[in-house]
Order: C-alpha cells, then sequence, then structure tokens
C-alpha cells in the first residue's frame, strides 16, 4: 500500500507558497494565480513567474518557513500507517519549505518529490526534477508518474490524500481518495470516488477500520473502502 501525501493544504494548514507570495512578493503574482487557475497558463509556468517576483534573502524565508503550521494530527496518523504501507510527500511546491517545515514540527522522515528551491544572489528560483514533459496537467511535479514508479514495489492500493488541483490527475487513478478543499469540487464534478477530511485524525480514523491484512493485487480497485 502507498500513501501519497499532498503539502501546501494538506499537510500543511494553508498554502506555503501562496503565503510566501502574500509575504514577500508584489501583487502581480495573483494575476498569475488566476492565469493559472483559468488555464491560460501551466503551473510550471506560473510558479516560475511567481518567484521571480519573491524579494528576500535566505536567512529570512527559512525563519518563515520554519513558522509553516501544520496538520498536528499528521504525526500519530504516520505513525500508525507507516507499520503497513509505503509513505511519501508528493507536492507540486517547494522541496526547501516542506524540509525546514516538516524537521521543525518533528515530523518523521520520509521521501520528499517537489520542486527544488534555488536560493539566488537576489532572490530565488526553481527547478523541476520530477517534471514529466508529457504531463496533460501540466505541472512541476507528475504525481501520477511517481505514484506509479513506487507502487511498482510496493504493490497494493494507491492512497491519494490531497486538496487542490496538483491532485486532479492523481485522484483519477488512485485507488482510494481522501479529498478537501478544491478536490472535492473536481471529484464531485468527474464523479470521483472520496472521502472527504479536514485532519488527518479524521484520515486516520477510516485507516483503522480497514482490513490491513487483506493482500491486494497491485491492480486492484480498493475504493469500495472508502464506501
Amino acid at each position: 500500500m502507498l500513501f501519497v501525501i499532498d503539502f501546501d493544504g494538506t499537510l500543511s494548514v494553508g498554502d506555503t507558497v501562496d503565503a510566501m507570495l502574500e509575504r514577500f512578493a508584489d501583487d502581480r503574482w495573483k494575476d498569475l494565480e488566476t492565469d493559472w487557475l483559468d488555464g491560460k497558463i501551466t503551473a510550471v509556468e506560473c510558479m516560475k513567474q511567481q518567484l521571480d517576483l519573491v524579494d528576500v534573502d535566505q536567512l529570512t524565508l527559512e525563519k518563515f518557513f520554519r513558522g509553516i503550521q501544520l496538520d498536528a494530527s499528521f504525526i500519530p496518523f504516520h505513525k500508525y500507517i507507516n507499520q503497513f504501507s509505503k509513505v511519501a510527500i508528493v507536492s507540486d511546491g517547494l522541496d526547501h519549505a516542506i524540509d525546514v517545515a516538516t524537521r521543525n514540527a518533528a515530523i518523521p522522515a520520509m521521501p520528499i518529490y517537489a520542486n527544488k528551491l534555488h536560493f539566488e544572489q537576489n532572490g530565488i528560483s526553481i527547478s523541476y526534477p520530477y517534471r514529466n514533459p508529457d504531463c496533460k496537467a501540466g505541472n512541476g511535479v507528475c504525481k501520477c508518474q511517481i505514484a506509479e514508479q513506487l507502487s511498482e514495489n510496493v504493490g497494493g492500493p494507491v492512497v491519494l490524500v490531497g486538496d487542490g488541483k496538483s491532485d486532479y490527475c492523481l485522484a483519477k487513478y488512485a485507488d482510494v481518495v481522501f479529498a478537501k478543499g478544491k478536490l472535492i469540487t473536481h471529484c464531485e464534478q468527474e464523479n470521483i470516488s472520496f472521502r472527504r477530511f479536514q485532519t488527518f485524525a479524521e484520515v486516520l480514523e477510516v485507516v483503522k477500520k480497514w482490513d490491513i491484512a487483506k493482500k491486494w493485487p497491485v491492480s486492484t480497485t480498493a475504493k469500495s473502502l472508502i464506501a
């Protein structure tokens, strides 16, 4: 079993990137965000242009990342599911923000797949080590590709826990979907089975009811678990 955990707005209480832009960029980032949500530009184009607007030094930004509020119920959730599953944070956000925030909150170490943040002399930049040129969603991180690669070695169902647009593609293929925010609307529109949640305590409550001893084949469809 594989748990794919989104970060911004899912493990973190708010959207880390948006909060950073609110604090350290001028208001043009909002117009870019609107263009992305309207499908006028890709996520990659949006993020790159937004980060070009950020004016901050490394010390100040890392202090900001340490102040990111995370869902406190994630730690007991992770402790439980880590006994029988592979867990990875897969985000179309910034790797350094995730690393600093999770370390500061004493979140157990786990693989992190995200866009790479670089500190420049006069600001920051971004690169995309997990980008898939064929990704129709145009995200910097192709969650479908990462989930496929990880699940090949794990077996069993793929469980997505997410909240936003970067999760839309994987929601279509995941065996189990826990959704909040915009992902709820997407799942309803696309007739994708899902379970609503607000905190990881709610996700844990559901997972504890599963028959974990059951041996699922890799190709299983496990959506019946959340009926």
